[in-house]
């Protein structure tokens, strides 16, 4: 059997091909990330039977490489960067080079015989696309809210005192015309409370007359052109922030109807489209997971303290581990689902009678949602929770 590894960079790639006792077949060559490069690839590689490919998954540059291998008949395990480096680093491996690391990842494949990966169905791949592009997006708009913050503070700081939130429609709409507290000096009442804010609402005579008394008394001292263009465009690129996010919110909705596992998740207690759409993209199908002890393991909210002899360590953490970016879109969730879940609820009360702290308590709720999804998944059945009345404990009956 033959086991090959390949160094993934974003315009060169290096392969290396060994036998199962890890003696080289075929040295560390370059092959280009396109159709000649790839043709190289094919021919050094041999036929698919017999031959475990291994590489890392190395931001996106792996992807058209393994959707060209698998199209071949490839076996591809995509390993996890860390794995490699481990194992280099048991193999006292000091020197590195792309031509190192492609024989490191070969032999990698040939002592470990790494499970081959599978590419996912086309739903869940375009539930990860629109999923991932409308976090990067929220972070945008989160972004440009806090820029927005900033420089009404400096030209009108009681703009907030009367409408509360600076992300709502109703604030990019005036700031959008009167940016500072300059802008509102000579301001009609009456114009200014015909302005619609949301299509069909509009400002009003009471806030649109508070808004210029207060204007008229501001202490903001920034009102030049410059602050007044920079409030401007943050206003024009929330509103194309927030449109495109419900239209993502739509699509994604869109997309669960026809995603088997998704319309499952969706039926626990507290979790909604956008919360299913991320489970899915990062979890894939999360019946692929062994237990929910893994999932819980993969995303990073299983205990990995182990001590021994007589040290005892501080309770500061370690270096993270997991899927960040799942555990940061599931804490909100799981805040909420403590609150409205009955049988979350109860679990999480019964962590705190027992003296856990909140965020020991919130974590082991995550946990135990993770459990419930991968129970649904796994049993490709509607979520059915079973809350015993005596006993304090909660069951998952799917």
């Amino acid at each position: 059997m033959r086991f090959a590894g390949i160094d993934v960079g974003a315009e060169r790639h290096m392969v290396a091909v060994v036998d199962e006792e890890s003696q080289v077949l075929c040295r560390s060559s370059p092959f280009g990330e396109d159709s000649s490069g790839y043709a190289r690839l094919f021919e050094l590689l041999g036929p698919p039977e017999g031959c475990l490919l291994a590489l890392e998954a190395t931001g996106h540059y792996w992807r058209n490489l393994f959707v060209a291998l698998s199209a071949k008949g490839y076996a591809v395990a995509v390993l996890n960067p860390l794995r490699t480096r481990r194992f280099a680093e048991e193999e006292l491996q000091r020197t590195k080079t792309d031509a190192i690391d492609a024989l490191g990842i070969a032999r990698f494949a040939a002592q470990k015989r790494p499970p081959a990966a599978q590419l996912p169905d086309v739903a869940t791949e375009e539930l990860r696309e629109l999923s991932r592009l409308r976090d990067r997006l929220q972070e945008d708009f989160a972004s440009r809210l806090r820029q927005l913050h900033r420089a009404v503070d400096l030209g009108f700081p009681e703009f907030t005192r009367h409408v509360h939130t600076l992300e709502s429609q109703l604030a990019a709409t005036i700031l959008s015309r009167y940016p500072t507290a300059a802008s509102f000096h000579g301001a009609s009442v009456k114009k200014l409370a015909r302005i619609v804010y949301d299509g069909s609402h509009k400002i009003g005579e009471e806030l649109a007359r508070a808004l210029i008394e207060a204007a008229a008394k501001s202490v903001g001292s920034y009102h030049s052109e410059p602050y007044r263009v920079r409030i401007k465009y943050l206003c024009e690129d929330l509103d194309v922030l927030r449109r495109r996010l419900k239209d993502l919110a739509r699509e994604i909705e869109r997309k669960l109807d026809d995603h088997e596992v998704g319309k499952l998740i969706m039926t626990i207690d507290g979790v909604g489209p956008l919360t299913a759409a991320c489970l899915i993209a990062e979890l894939g199908d999360p019946a692929r997971f062994r237990s929910a002890g893994a999932i819980a393991s993969y995303v990073g909210v299983a205990p990995r303290l182990r001590q021994s002899g007589k040290k005892r360590f501080s309770g500061s953490p370690t270096i993270p581990f997991g899927n960040a970016r799942l555990r940061k879109a599931l804490w909100m969730v799981v805040l909420n689902a403590v609150r409205c879940n009955a049988w979350l609820r109860q679990y999480y009360e019964r962590l705190r009678a027992a003296g856990k702290p909140g965020k020991v308590a919130v974590i082991a709720a995550m946990r135990k949602l993770l459990a419930a999804v991968w129970s649904v998944a796994t049993h490709r059945r509607p979520f059915a929770p079973y809350i015993p009345a005596m006993l304090g404990t909660v069951t998952n009956s799917v």
